[in-house]
């Protein structure tokens, strides 16, 4: 059943200092082969957060983690609101990009800017997508060094705050709709209105 998002909620977040991150490297593509919808976050950006190559029989509890990377600090792991640089989510369609964010535990992501496809897909599960000028992004990125920023995003209102920043945040129009209403599950919205849809098509001429 669709269900509205909350309208204002928080959290911490992180910075991702990359620009045009595609799909790829969000999620590697030997973790396409499931067919299940589960089990994608331990391998989020996996080439970046693991010293060794994983696969989908690896027990990642026993690899190795990337003391460099910035998921893997202990200040950041908790974080549920991620902030990238532009065009991120290029490349592919992939849905299970956005699949192993939430399943990692982002709620939602400000960026300069995002691929099509992989906002649309983002949208699809539930996860706001923001945008920032390139200038806003670098101020907060000037205050995610080193400790992290907890941010209270307003979706009504498309703005962030935190004790140093208030930002005016863009979206679009007809995902925000989505979000306050609870449509933003095309499938669930199918399926709600399912009798609807049988009594328009039988209202079809016969072909």
């Amino acid at each position: 059943m669709n269900k509205s998002i909350s309208n204002i909620f928080s959290g911490e977040a992180v910075f991702l200092d990359k620009a045009n991150v595609d799909t790829d490297q969000i999620i590697p593509k030997q973790f396409l082969k499931s067919i299940k919808r589960t089990g994608f976050g331990p391998n989020l950006f996996d080439a970046w957060r693991y010293l060794d190559k994983g696969d989908l029989n690896s027990d990642n509890s026993k690899r190795k983690l990337n003391p460099d990377f910035i998921l893997n600090h202990d200040l950041y792991k908790s974080c549920n609101i991620l902030i990238t640089r532009e065009n991120f989510g290029c490349g592919s369609s992939r849905e299970h990009a956005p699949q192993a964010l939430i399943r990692w535990g982002i709620r939602a992501i400000i960026g300069e800017s995002f691929a099509e496809i992989f906002y649309s897909n983002c949208i699809a599960i539930g996860i706001p997508c923001f945008t920032l000028p390139k200038k806003l992004i670098q101020s907060i990125q000037k205050l995610n060094v080193s400790k992290s920023l907890f941010l209270e995003i307003d979706l009504k209102n498309s703005s962030a705050k935190s004790k140093d920043l208030n930002l005016n945040l863009e979206i679009k129009e007809s995902s925000k709709k989505m979000f306050l209403s609870g449509e933003w599950d095309a499938t669930a919205t199918l399926l709600e209105k399912s009798s609807l849809v049988e009594r328009k098509y039988k209202e079809l001429p016969y072909i």
